[in-house]
């Protein structure tokens, strides 16, 4: 199982539109890098569900129902489709995330502008203990 962090806009679709509507498509990202990353999830993955913008935090725990599917008029974007799977107990906030040591190498640090990133193994256990994860 691979682990990843996708990022939105509360605004337009967080967290709460994710655990009202029980599953959604994760499309409309126009970055090649970003892209890439999706066609690499597979079914039963995990992702962060990150609250960009405004809130700047990791919120939540989604599951990969299916892998990528293209996405747009001429199929050169990719898209998955997630489900909820458990809201984090405590928010883990950007701040956060910089301050920690244990993440000093998370992905989204590094490319802050990137929607899609990879989540290493002991990053995302580092995570769920911030967050309070069952």
């Amino acid at each position: 199982m691979a682990y990843w962090l996708l990022r939105s806009e509360p605004d337009v679709y967080g967290w709460d539109h994710l655990t009202r509507d029980g599953d959604t498509e994760w499309d409309g990202v126009r970055n090649y890098t970003a892209r890439n990353f999706l066609k690499e999830m597979q079914l039963g993955d995990r992702a962060i569900f990150y609250h960009s913008n405004k809130e700047k935090a990791a919120v939540g725990v989604m599951e990969i129902t299916r892998a990528w599917q293209p996405d747009g008029e001429k199929g050169e974007w990719a898209s998955v489709r997630v489900r909820p799977v458990e809201k984090l107990a405590t928010p883990v906030p950007l701040a956060t995330m910089k301050s920690d040591p244990r993440l000093a190498t998370l992905e989204v640090l590094r490319q802050s502008r990137l929607s899609v990133t990879p989540v290493r193994d002991e990053e995302w256990t580092v995570l769920m203990e911030l967050g309070g994860a069952s």
